[in-house]
């Protein structure tokens, strides 16, 4: 009963999380297609509702649960002997670190450059150029991919680093491909 209770935990981590990162993009994809300053105050507001109400306690839940799943169930540190554990741990924590560094930096700045627009009346030029960062619009774009592939690897549970390999690298070619035409789309200018 104590698996299932746990593991019921970690999967609804997994889904707070997912659903967060989903609503975070899609919130981000709609910033940018918006030139009214107030509508894109908005979207950036939902960036961080969906990060603070979802992404954050999706994430705690599966740090505490999924230790909890190791320390108990997967004996400690024999994890180190489990391939697909090792790969999901690698992500999740350069997903966590990547994500409060970087992103979650990166958009409580473009909230407050935001608000400081508003008090202006219009976009500044700090926003804009904040805008169009690229090692945080690469970044964010990898959030899902990676969450993704954790996913996978929780599932199928590979016997051989293959799935973590080449699926990093499908992520990585997938970010890529998104912080270069995602932006073209919505140009600024």
């Amino acid at each position: 009963m104590e698996y299932a209770i746990i593991k019921f935990i970690h999967i609804l981590g997994a889904i707070l999380m997912g659903s967060g990162l989903i609503g975070v993009w899609l919130a981000d994809l709609r910033s940018r297609q918006l030139h009214q300053l107030d509508s894109f105050a908005e979207a950036i507001r939902n960036i961080a509702i969906f990060y603070d109400g979802l992404v954050i306690p999706g994430a705690i839940l599966l740090i505490i649960s999924g230790t909890w799943l190791i320390i108990v169930f997967f004996g400690g540190w024999n994890f180190i002997q489990i391939n697909w554990l090792n790969g999901m741990i690698i992500l999740l924590l350069l997903e966590f670190i990547e994500g409060n560094t970087i992103t979650r930096i990166y958009f409580m700045r473009l909230r407050r450059i935001t608000q400081d627009a508003l008090t202006q009346g219009d976009f500044t030029p700090e926003l804009q150029e904040a805008r169009g960062e690229k090692v945080s619009t690469f970044t964010h774009f990898l959030d899902l991919p990676i969450l993704f592939l954790i996913v996978a690897l929780g599932v199928i549970k590979p016997n051989s680093w293959m799935l973590f390999i080449v699926g990093t690298l499908i992520a990585l070619l997938n970010t890529i491909i998104l912080t270069t035409y995602i932006p073209k789309l919505y140009p600024w200018e």
